[in-house]
């Protein structure tokens, strides 16, 4: 059995969408994965694992004690370039343009919420440096490692989830993670100095694709995703 604790938000009452991804990510364990969010992860209830193995790889449900699917995750594979690193002046002048600071759809967001404390939540900013593009710098608190000092998987999905909205922009439509295709290159430390960018790739109606990524100041990719948001009505999540 396994809970989502409900520190882990993104809606006030349902998952982070990264961090959920990521958790099922961890239970897939292969280098790339696509993790699908069927409903808004519940918090602080009994979950469980269901494995079955198929001609693709294993795939991994995550499921509520009366059986409906969270999300489900396999082995994936990416279908674009990964965004390019930002450069520091780039990324400080994301970091102040962020929008949330003014409006925002999930002020407690576990990833973004403006209203969440440092070592709470990530307080993950990126803000427009250009048409469809978000940067900015973060350092994860110290409150985040590990006994090795690293973020662990569904942390580390979280710092790659909400970038990506935020280049679909916010606070034009309110949207959740609908689909997440993942890989951790090298977990990020706690304390080190990080650069974020998220991209908007396409809209399709309801549907917006977005790549994010996770760089060192010094260039090195620590993580990237693609990622499928879905918009909502924000009266569901509220």
């Amino acid at each position: 059995m396994v809970t989502i604790a409900a520190r882990f938000n993104g809606p006030d009452h349902s998952g982070n969408g990264g961090y959920v991804a990521g958790m099922l990510g961890a239970e897939v364990g292969t280098d790339v994965v696509t993790s699908t969010l069927r409903i808004p992860p519940p918090l602080d209830v009994p979950l469980s694992w269901e494995h079955d193995s198929h001609h693709d790889g294993e795939l991994v449900r995550l499921l509520t004690a009366g059986g409906a699917v969270v999300g489900e995750a396999s082995p994936g594979g990416f279908a674009r370039v990964v965004p390019a690193a930002p450069g520091a002046d780039e990324a400080r002048a994301g970091l102040a343009a962020y929008k949330g600071h003014l409006q925002h759809p999930f002020d407690r967001c576990f990833t973004c919420g403006t209203a969440r404390t440092d070592g709470d939540g990530l307080r993950l900013f990126t803000g427009p440096t250009a048409t469809g593009r978000v940067a900015g710098s973060w350092t994860p608190h110290d409150a985040f490692g590990g006994d090795d000092g690293r973020l662990d998987v569904p942390t580390t999905w979280a710092a790659l989830d909400c970038p990506g909205g935020w280049a679909a922009d916010f606070t034009a439509q309110t949207m959740v993670l609908g689909r997440m295709t993942a890989q951790v290159l090298r977990a990020p430390v706690a304390g080190e100095p990080l650069l974020s960018v998220g991209e908007l790739r396409e809209r399709d109606g309801r549907k917006f694709a977005t790549d994010t990524a996770l760089y060192t100041r010094a260039g090195e990719l620590l993580g990237r995703a693609e990622q499928v948001w879905i918009q909502v009505d924000p009266a569901a999540f509220h």
